[in-house]
């Protein structure tokens, strides 16, 4: 029987591929594959997975729960202890990492979040040799965010990008067909849509809300706007630092130009979840910024739940882009259980993409109004998007994987940067020209300039 432990329910905001295929490591992979078909692991062993996610409700599409698990114990005879992990993001990161440097046996699988891949790149095994002939199918963008010096880190599993969520009712009301595409649409909408909430006694509504505290939040959001301007991804792929540019302060400025404009002041102490709440619960904006995932993960009681839709992430002078969030499977270079780790990430990864394969027309659990909606939404849930219509984002990655281990630093640097201009205590130039000699000096790296 699967051996599991129910954590308490908590809740969490939740972020080209190049193929090295080495005779070695293929050496390798067969020889582990061998080893477990030709016999059925001992019904003694027992994994030990630690799942960020723990028992989230993210419904049966996405929870890795008791049920599935005890499936994958029937299948094999492997028993697995899943084990929840710390409700902060920043604590998940440093138990995962203090862990694995310490070169702890267990956990054997680990959840790993997006932007943890380079970090903990060094402690985990390379998996590409054993899911080759998954990869080709696999979105090459999702599959990056996990290839570090070559290695693939981690395999994809519970995938999350940024998104625009807009009430549906408002834009009638105001004479809207459609949700904005580009930042100034937006802001043209949410001006009017605010000074006629208020003028009809609702004093405290805004147009737009989204999370600006100290924290991840601010890195996320602000990477989808450099990108959507044109202006990189602070660190971009190739090592070059690309934060002081035209295209990233014209962004910046925008976003500190929202604040007690189309967005309350208050938004500067704002979480994932107080910006949640405010659109969902209260109903005091007409737009938010949010994940894919909060269709899967919120109960359908919500007040404005009937009155929503979800769009992709507004273009500025560039392309509309969507941030990569979410969590993918890991193992341990010091697990004693290599075989039995790789049969977990397997069938966790099959079964996935089983479900999603016998339920094409599944409906959202909540009801929503869908877009042109990220791209990478629309291969997860047909329903998503419509014929003939308009594409929606591509995906855009934070600069953990470039950065490695030093991707906490230059994310701090650049959330300090930006908050810097938006309780404006510089101006936007100042702020890049900063934070480009920072992150200069963190990573050694050189700077461009577009």
């Amino acid at each position: 029987m699967c051996q599991v432990k129910v954590p308490m329910r908590f809740k969490r905001s939740s972020e080209g591929l190049r193929l090295f295929s080495l005779a070695g490591e293929v050496a390798i992979a067969l020889l582990v594959f061998s080893s477990i078909g030709c016999r059925k692991p001992s019904a003694t062993v027992t994994l030990t997975f630690l799942d960020p996610e723990g028992f989230l409700d993210l419904g049966e599409q996405r929870r890795i729960s008791d049920a599935a698990l005890k499936e994958f114990t029937r299948e094999t005879g492997i028993l697995v202890n899943h084990l929840p992990g710390p409700e902060d993001n920043g604590e998940d990161f440093r138990l995962a990492r203090d862990l694995l440097q310490k070169g702890a046996s267990t956990p054997d699988v680990y959840g790993v979040d997006t932007i943890w891949s380079g970090a903990l790149s060094q402690y985990l095994v390379d998996l590409q040799p054993f899911f080759a002939s998954q990869l080709p199918s696999m979105d090459p963008e999702l599959i990056a965010s996990y290839i570090v010096q070559g290695k693939l880190v981690a395999m994809p599993y519970h995938p999350n990008v940024g998104v625009l969520y807009y009430r549906t009712d408002l834009l009638r009301k105001y004479g809207y067909s459609a949700p904005p595409r580009t930042w100034d649409e937006l802001e043209q909408m949410a001006v009017r849509i605010q000074n006629g909430e208020r003028a009809r006694g609702q004093k405290d509504f805004w147009g737009f809300v989204w999370p600006g505290n100290v924290s991840e939040s601010v890195a996320s959001d602000t990477t989808e706007l450099d990108a959507g301007e044109g202006g990189g991804t602070t660190i971009d792929a190739d090592g070059r630092i690309s934060v002081n540019n035209p295209n990233v302060i014209r962004a910046w400025k925008r976003e500190g130009h929202w604040v007690g404009w189309i967005s309350s002041p208050d938004v500067l102490s704002y979480s994932d979840w107080d910006a949640s709440n405010a659109f969902w619960i209260s109903g005091e904006a007409a737009f938010t910024r949010g994940w894919s995932d909060y269709f899967e993960r919120h109960p359908p009681g919500e007040p404005f739940r009937q009155q929503a839709g979800v769009t992709s992430v507004p273009a500025g002078k560039g392309a509309r882009v969507s941030l990569l969030g979410g969590y993918a499977l890991a193992v341990s270079r010091s697990s004693a259980h290599l075989p039995e780790a790789i049969k977990l990430i397997a069938f966790l990864t099959r079964r996935g993409t089983q479900l999603r394969a016998a339920n094409p027309g599944l409906e959202p659990p909540i009801q929503l109004e869908f877009h042109e909606v990220p791209q990478l939404l629309v291969k997860m849930y047909p329903w998503a998007g419509k014929p003939g219509e308009q594409l929606g984002g591509t995906l855009v990655s934070r600069p953990s994987a470039v950065a490695g281990a030093k991707y906490d630093a230059v994310s701090r640097a650049y959330v300090q940067a930006v908050r810097s201009v938006l309780t404006r205590r510089s101006t936007a130039p100042e702020a890049a020209a900063g934070l480009e000699k920072e992150l200069v000096r963190i990573t050694g790296f050189e700077p461009t300039h577009r």
